[in-house]
């Protein structure tokens, strides 16, 4: 599974996010995207970033195939959160 950190740079709270990753031992499941590149992650995400969101291979393609249906659901954390709240997120989306 893969971790996506939604982020942009200069953004202080994106960097407390990603420590909380690293302190939860998941940097390497890791990728940061920097939604300032991309209009439509730069709408959803513009004012709510840091927002981690589990995505697999199954759940990309999946999201690839139904990109129109609404009922497709990512499991998707929003700041604030702490290490605590970060560490359930994990465990609820198959993280040990």
């Amino acid at each position: 599974m893969l971790i996506t950190l939604y982020s942009t740079e200069g953004c202080h709270l994106c960097e407390q996010a990603y420590r909380l990753l690293v302190e939860e031992g998941v940097q390497e499941h890791v990728q940061v995207i920097d939604i300032a590149f991309d209009d439509v992650l730069f709408l959803r995400y513009g004012v709510t970033i840091p927002v981690v969101s589990i995505s697999s291979e199954a759940s990309t393609a999946a999201a690839d195939a139904a990109s129109d249906d609404n009922s497709l659901s990512i499991s998707e954390l929003g700041w604030p959160f702490d290490r605590a709240d970060l560490a359930v997120w994990l465990k609820n989306n198959g993280f040990n």
